[in-house]
């Protein structure tokens, strides 16, 4: 895609958690508890968000489903149970991640960049993101090379956390994420600083129409939003432009 980044709010706003190093070492220390955590912090209910992202894809039977930033595996393994049929290649930065995601039965991983996918030109049917967008170095220039390893038309599913739009649940909220969540979190991981900036990383990260414009503004098809629990996740679809490809490409 020849489209460039969003100029805002598409550059990282200077929190750790856009720091490729400290997510790096963050995400490699709490590997082995990162599935329990996730859990039980959400109480179940992030399953149910996951499976909303999985019955988005399934819904153009796709042949090639790439998850990116995919962690331990939890979103590839909904989106493969959808798409029993489909090939689903995961890939992660974090070669500890991955490593668990082999012990839960995946097979097609790759360590890789999201910034820098190692895949040709309009290569995959869909493209799926949990939670893993908001930690890139840059939002736009992510989004840009998601659509560039889509084929024209094909579907991204972006599934993140934001904040609630009603007041009631808004305040609460923003008191579990920034007091709570971190000391449950880094009493379960052995690692508070992994979760820490958890609470300041979600207030920056656009949501909502704002998130709907930033995936518009870099190579996307006017994008849906369907918030989860209140909106405290959101999960966001749009297809990839039909545009020429830039005479370039990664090779696969």
């Amino acid at each position: 895609m020849t489209t460039s980044p969003a100029s805002s709010p598409s550059r990282p706003q200077g929190g750790k958690d856009q720091d490729p190093d400290f997510v790096h070492r963050a995400f490699s220390s709490i590997a082995k508890r990162y599935v329990v955590t996730n859990h039980f912090l959400s109480l179940g209910i992030d399953v149910l968000w996951r499976k909303k992202v999985a019955s988005l894809v399934s819904a153009d039977d796709p042949r090639i489903i790439l998850d990116v930033a995919t962690g331990s595996g939890d979103l590839a393994m909904a989106v493969q149970k959808e798409n029993p049929e489909a090939r689903v290649i995961a890939t992660d930065f974090c070669a500890p991640m991955l490593e668990e995601a082999r012990k839960r039965g995946l097979r097609d991983l790759l360590v890789a960049d999201g910034l820098r996918l190692p895949f040709s030109d309009n290569s995959v049917d869909a493209l799926t993101i949990g939670y893993g967008l908001r930690n890139m170095a840059d939002w736009g220039a992510a989004l840009i090379e998601f659509s560039r390893v889509l084929k024209p038309g094909g579907r991204l599913v972006v599934l993140d956390f934001s904040l609630p739009s009603h007041a009631l649940l808004r305040s609460p909220y923003r008191f579990y994420l920034h007091r709570v969540l971190p000391r449950i979190a880094g009493w379960l991981t052995g690692n508070r600083e992994a979760y820490a900036y958890l609470g300041d990383s979600i207030e920056r990260f656009p949501s909502g129409a704002e998130m709907q414009k930033l995936i518009e503004a870099n190579g996307f098809e006017p994008a849906d939003w369907y918030p989860q629990m209140g909106g405290i996740s959101s999960v966001y679809s749009a297809r990839a432009k039909d545009e020429e490809a830039p005479l370039a490409s990664l090779s696969s």
